[in-house]
C-alpha cells in the first residue's frame, strides 16, 4: 500500500508544522538549528541529525541532535570528504541506504569506515538553500540500513526548508545584545584560517597543502580540524622541525 498522498497529505504536513512550531516556541535564533535537528529525529526514522554551513574551504559544523551526530559532522569537515561535502558541491541530496555497500567504500572510504565504526548504517544528506544556491546541509543518521519512503523524504525536506529559513531570516538574537547569532561560529572558522596561515608560513606551502596537513594531523590524532587549529593558534603544535 502506498504511504501518504491524496487527502492524507495536508494532514501530514499540518502535523509536521505543528511539531516544528511546538519545538521552536520560545527559542532564540541561536537555538533554532539545534532544535530543528531534534525535530528531525522526532519526525523521522533516524537516530541523529546535524547541520553544517558552506565555508570557504570546508563545511562548518553548526548544530546537532547529540554528541555522536556532532562528531560525524565534524569528521566530514576534518576529512573534507563524505556525503555532506558532496552535497555542498552538487547541491543535490545524497541518500545512502547502507554505508556498508561497496559503492560507499569506494566514494568515501575513510568516512564510511569511521561512520560504520560509530554504529551508523544509513545517512541522508539534504541541501539547504534554494534557486540553485546551496548554503549548507542537513545530515540525518540512522543506525539501521534502509531508505526513506517518499512521505518521509518529503517530511525531511520540510525540515530542511525551515532550517534554511532559520539560517537566512534570523540573523540576530536580542538576548545576545544584538550580536550576530553566528558570530561564535565565525570565530571558530577564523581559527582554522589562522592556523592554515601559520602552517603556510612554517612550511612554505600553499593554502590547500596547509589545510591538507592540518586535516591529516587532526585525523591521525583522533581530533577534529577545529581542535587541531586551536592547538596551532595557541602555539602548542608546529608543523616544521623547530
Amino acid at each position: 500500500m502506498r504511504a501518504g498522498g491524496g487527502a492524507e497529505e495536508p494532514d501530514r504536513y499540518a502535523r509536521v508544522a505543528e511539531t516544528i512550531s511546538a519545538e521552536l516556541r520560545g527559542a532564540g535564533p541561536a537555538a533554532v538549528p539545534g532544535r530543528l535537528c531534534a525535530v528531525a529525529v522526532t519526525l523521522l526514522p533516524v537516530d541523529g541529525a546535524s547541520v553544517s554551513l558552506r565555508g570557504d574551504a570546508m563545511p562548518v559544523h553548526l548544530a546537532a541532535s547529540g554528541p555522536r551526530a556532532a562528531r560525524l559532522s565534524l569528521l566530514q569537515a576534518t576529512l573534507g570528504d563524505g556525503p555532506c561535502c558532496h552535497v555542498l558541491v552538487t547541491g543535490a541530496p545524497v541518500l545512502v541506504g547502507d554505508l556498508a555497500a561497496d559503492d560507499c567504500a569506494g566514494r568515501w572510504p575513510v568516512f564510511a569506515q569511521q561512520a560504520l565504526g560509530a554504529g551508523v548504517r544509513a545517512l541522508y544528506a539534504l541541501p539547504l538553500g534554494g534557486a540553485g544556491v546551496c548554503v549548507g546541509t542537513l545530515d540525518l543518521y540512522r543506525d539501521t540500513p534502509g531508505v526513506l519512503t517518499d512521505p518521509q523524504l518529503r517530511t525531511a525536506l520540510v525540515v530542511a526548508g525551515v532550517m534554511t529559513g532559520a539560517l537566512t531570516d534570523l540573523p540576530y538574537d536580542p538576548r545576545d545584545g544584538g550580536e550576530p547569532w553566528l558570530s561564535g561560529l565565525a570565530a571558530d572558522h577564523d581559527r582554522v584560517h589562522q592556523a592554515v596561515g601559520m602552517i603556510m608560513a612554517q612550511l612554505g606551502v600553499g593554502a590547500d597543502e596547509a589545510l591538507a596537513r592540518l586535516r591529516g594531523d587532526a585525523f591521525a590524532r583522533g581530533a577534529t580540524v577545529l581542535e587541531a587549529a586551536r592547538e596551532v593558534v595557541a602555539r602548542r603544535r608546529r608543523f616544521d622541525a623547530r
